[in-house]
């Protein structure tokens, strides 16, 4: 992992998880439990594996370090080992100046020892503080639980392959050589010690599947070994052997890997899971194993890198991110993010179904520095006031509200939130909803969100501000309820100070279901209860109903959202006995086909018109009135104009053509490929210039491409009501998103 520019490159697009949104019932129903079972090394065994035990949906937070033979240097980034050798990098110039030639001295001399061009001796050997050094393996721990983590634990071998325990497959490792110390055992035993679940990371597929590729080969066996240059069949068994060393050894709760695992042999790789998995049934414990690639993703957990969707996502899900823009690992002269970006990103990838991991950088003697201790603090000041929000909870139907949106993918800058900010987190019983808010509002909250037209609080039993310390709770009036929300008054100034404000909205029986703003939601269970899961247009076999939380076969109550449409099938595959929704359903059974549903699609009711309006300039999609065929599309404020009303109809292979309720014309991308070209519209022909894909984009937002041009339909920022409606690449401007409002 890393920040560097070619790391970007090699996983740009890369990654992703289909939108849907589980939301669980009120026991917790959908969380992985133990299963006795006996992994064979084939996909079809460990995929039965439970990815996300409830312990880990439970935890939220963990920590991780970049620390190792790279930190030495302290320059560029944990990528040094790579860099030094490419010429003319950052890196190779600041070696050559300050060590010589890489070709004199290689990157194991940071390993081995040697001196620098001024004298100095140079290596990577902290001792212990009861040695006389600066490296106290429980002081991490006892950070680490300050901050409220409920995991941590060592990047046990990175991309350099340098393996920091007393490996007896590699000589390269802590106790042969470096510090002469076991580091693995030192972090287990201190991090076991403070109660906390142990993380092992593993970054060593990369090692020889392009890591040093500008290193010069090597004729030495042991050499060849740490540069990744033994050839694939050694190099794949040795991938391996790693593993099973500290599978064995640190028997660590969650295995944790970086990217490339689709460079090594599919054998390995089905021999490693099979492996812990088996380890861990004799351990008697329910262990993860997180991947980027090279997984099928129905017996592990995937992690974004630097990221997290942009809506809740199902399965359960990780990110890693770290405290620094600029590295993962210590260098000098490092930046750091904010604790309010921290704070605020890691409270957003909750509310989306989430949990984070958190990377700190040590310098190489084991100091950690008092910036990144402070955003650790800062996060466990939150957790340790208001952990009640955080801990045990499940995601809610909707995962908040605000201007400030986050995720989209992976390496997605952490931002801070605002005052307008809203996160739900909800109880595993399904009767306590948290509402965190990312800022002091002032004396008075609207949660539009929870507007009379999307849900009814009749059961809202209270509303507490959760207090400074934890456990304490501070009473507030009554709140009133309207079409424009939930609005709660709060004292005329903040209590106490905090990076974030948490209320606590307690129902005398389960939360009740919210009425979604796109797509739907489908129960399990009659009057909207039971284990649901918010669907997003699109089309869902039962190994994606499986995914999504309530399974095929098990639906007996749906919500479509205003305009929706669904449509279920008693086959797999979208066929047998078709039944379509247009509106709510809270018992299935009165029309025959209660947990009969195996498959299904959500659609746009193509009966329905919509207000098609930009995110960025709050205009809608306007054809003009009755107008010649080829005039462009405009944008126009919203008056109710039926020039203003589409409807979506479904055509062949899951596009869209969207008709003007004025002048029964279709929008038209005509052929254009320059981004600023004009949309336009034309009489309906069936070309692909007329058709369109509409894609969730997180929240209510979409994204519409044209089938033939491939570009989206951009609003083109703040402009005038008037405005032609262009075409563009997409990217992550909110010019090119939509929403899709029932008049």
């Amino acid at each position: 992992m890393s920040s560097s520019i070619s790391r970007r490159q090699l996983l740009a697009g890369a990654t992703g998880v289909a939108a849907a949104a589980v939301t669980g019932s009120a026991t917790g129903s959908g969380v992985a439990q133990a299963a006795s079972t006996t992994y064979t090394p084939d996909w079809n065994s460990v995929d039965q594996h439970p990815p996300a035990p409830e312990w880990f949906q439970d935890a939220k937070f963990g920590i991780y370090f970049h620390w190792g033979v790279f930190s030495v240097p302290a320059f560029d980034n944990e990528w040094y080992p790579r860099n030094m050798y490419q010429p003319g990098s950052n890196a190779n110039q600041h070696h050559i100046a300050t060590y010589g030639q890489p070709s004199a001295w290689p990157y194991h001399n940071f390993i081995n020892g040697a001196r620098d061009l001024a004298g100095n001796t140079v290596k990577f050997a902290p001792k212990l503080k009861s040695a006389g050094g600066k490296f106290d393996p429980e002081e991490w721990a006892q950070l680490f639980a300050d901050a409220g983590a409920r995991f941590a634990g060592p990047v046990a071998e990175h991309h350099d392959g340098f393996s920091m325990w007393d490996s007896q497959v590699n000589e390269w490792n802590s106790v042969n050589k470096g510090p002469g110390l076991d580091l693995l055992r030192l972090f287990s035993t201190a991090i076991r010690a403070k109660g906390l679940k142990l993380l092992v990371a593993m970054h060593h597929a990369y090692n020889f599947t392009g890591f040093y590729e500008f290193a010069p080969a090597q004729t030495d066996p042991g050499l060849k070994k740490l540069y990744g240059q033994l050839g694939p069949a050694a190099e794949n068994q040795l991938w391996f052997d790693k593993l099973k060393e500290v599978i064995d050894r640190a028997q660590p709760d969650i295995l944790w890997q970086d990217f490339n695992l689709d460079a090594v042999e599919e054998t390995q790789r089905l021999n490693f899971l099979a492996y812990y998995y088996n380890q861990a049934g004799s351990w008697g414990r329910e262990v993860v194993a997180t991947y980027k690639d090279g997984m099928n993703g129905k017996g592990e957990v995937f992690d974004y890198e630097r990221g997290g969707p942009a809506d809740l996502t199902t399965p359960y899900w990780l990110t890693d991110d770290s405290i620094s823009s600029s590295s993962w690992c210590y260098t000098q002269g490092i930046g750091y993010y904010s604790i309010q970006q921290m704070l605020h990103s890691f409270i957003d990838r909750v509310s989306k179904n989430g949990n984070m991991l958190l990377n700190i950088a040590p310098m190489a003697d084991g100091t950690v520095p008092q910036a990144q201790k402070d955003i650790l603090l800062g996060i466990g000041d939150h957790l340790k006031r208001f952990g009640e929000s955080v801990y045990e909870t499940r995601a809610w139907t909707a995962y908040g509200e605000g201007p400030t949106k986050m995720g989209g993918g992976s390496f997605t800058t952490p931002h801070a939130g605002t005052a307008q900010d809203i996160r739900f987190t909800r109880n595993k019983a399904n009767n306590v909803l948290y509402a965190t808010v990312l800022g002091w509002p002032g004396s008075s909250l609207t949660i539009k969100t929870l507007g009379s037209d999307r849900i009814n609080l009749s059961s809202l039993t209270s509303v507490k501000l959760l207090g400074s310390t934890a456990g304490s709770y501070i009473d507030l009036a009554a709140p009133t309820q309207s079409s424009s929300g939930l609005t709660v008054t709060l004292p005329s100034s903040a209590p106490y100070n905090a990076n974030a404000y948490v209320l606590k909205l307690a129902f005398s029986g389960a939360i009740p279901s919210l009425r979604p703003l796109a797509g739907a939601i489908v129960f399990t269970d009659v009057d909207y209860t039971g284990t649901a899961a918010v669907l997003t247009v699109g089309d869902y076999t039962a190994a994606d109903l499986r995914t999504a939380g309530p399974g095929p076969g098990t639906l007996s109550s749906l919500r479509p959202a205003p305009g929706y449409q669904v449509i279920g099938y008693s086959g797999d595959n979208f066929t047998g006995t078709a039944w379509t929704f247009t509106a709510d359903n809270s018992d299935l059974r009165v029309t025959g086909n209660n947990d009969h549903i195996t498959s299904l699609k959500v659609q746009f009711n193509p009966a329905a018109y919509f207000r098609i309006t930009n995110v960025t300039d709050g205009l809608a999609l306007d054809s003009g009135g009755t107008v010649d065929s080829g005039s462009n599309l405009k944008q126009w404020t919203w008056d109710g104009s039926p020039n203003l009303q589409w409807r979506a109809e479904a055509v062949e292979g899951g596009y869209y053509k969207l008709v003007n309720r004025t002048n029964g014309m279709v929008a038209d991308g005509w052929g254009a490929t320059a981004d600023g070209s004009a949309a336009r519209q034309a009489t309906w022909n069936g070309g692909t210039n007329q058709q369109w894909t509409i894609t969730h984009r997180g929240s209510d937002r979409y994204s519409i491409a044209n089938r033939t041009t491939g570009l989206v339909l951009d609003g083109g920022g703040n402009v005038a009501s008037g405005s032609v409606t262009k075409q563009w690449t997409y990217g992550s401007s909110t010019n090119l998103l939509w929403t899709f409002t029932a008049p």
